[in-house]
């Protein structure tokens, strides 16, 4: 690996975590030695690249620093590309527009070496196949979402059975042939998911709901954890 692109790596790494990385850490990962991640941070700290941290305590890479935004790996080209491919067979009109969007804009500015990974590339999602069509206007529930705001539901469950419900949505979750609205149920009084083409109806309400997104969605990861049985 060249020097330079050794450096771009560096702060790649960095970048990555906010916990302190030592240079051992850094130099398994770049497959190179302690010695030359040394040699490296001491070059980025005098261009002012703001690394902060010692020898043996580990280096960390402090807020409001950036690169400029084309600065590209091919794996990284290629890995936005195969995101934005599957984004685009699989996600509601609105991103799937965004997505092939995001794809032209990468091609027109990344350099003209790396333009292949992105026309040409090597990995290809599978398009959507057989998808449901969201009954929901994903736009707005993702607005709502950011905003924390409430949403009331009509809903069909898979027995044709229709309910009200007042929900506090937190992510939604884009399948292979389904979206799934995630979110706080009022009704239920637990955390449930739905399917956006069973909704029947939904309002969106201008009333937040009471708890802070942050951690609302921390306790629906919390209550994601699956623990494997103990007879496998």
């Amino acid at each position: 690996m060249r020097r330079a692109d050794r450096l771009f790596q560096i702060i790649q790494v960095l970048r990555r975590t906010r916990k302190p990385l030592t240079a051992d850490a850094i130099a398994a990962e770049l497959e190179t030695s302690k010695r030359t991640i040394y040699r490296d941070i001491a070059t980025l700290m005098a261009q002012r690249v703001p690394i902060r941290g010692e020898a043996g305590m580990g280096y960390i890479l402090e807020k409001g620093f950036d690169l400029p935004p084309l600065m590209l790996t091919p794996d990284e080209i290629e890995a936005a590309v195969l995101g934005a491919q599957w984004v685009a067979g699989h996600a509601d009109t609105a991103l799937s527009r965004a997505a092939h969007d995001l794809i032209s804009k990468i091609a027109d500015t990344v350099p003209e070496r790396l333009r292949p990974f992105v026309l040409e590339p090597a990995s290809r999602a599978r398009p959507g196949w057989r998808r449901e069509p969201d009954r929901i206007d994903m736009t707005r529930t993702r607005a709502h979402i950011h905003e924390g705001k409430k949403i009331a539901l009509r809903y069909r469950d898979e027995h044709g059975r229709d309910s009200e419900r007042t929900i506090w949505p937190i992510a939604i979750g884009y399948l292979e042939a389904v979206r799934l609205l995630a979110a706080w149920c009022e009704l239920r009084r637990d955390f449930r998911s739905f399917r956006t083409d069973r909704v029947v109806d939904a309002s969106y309400l201008d009333e937040k709901y009471p708890e802070r997104r942050d951690l609302l969605r921390a306790r629906w990861r919390r209550s994601l954890v699956w623990e494997q049985p103990s007879d496998i």
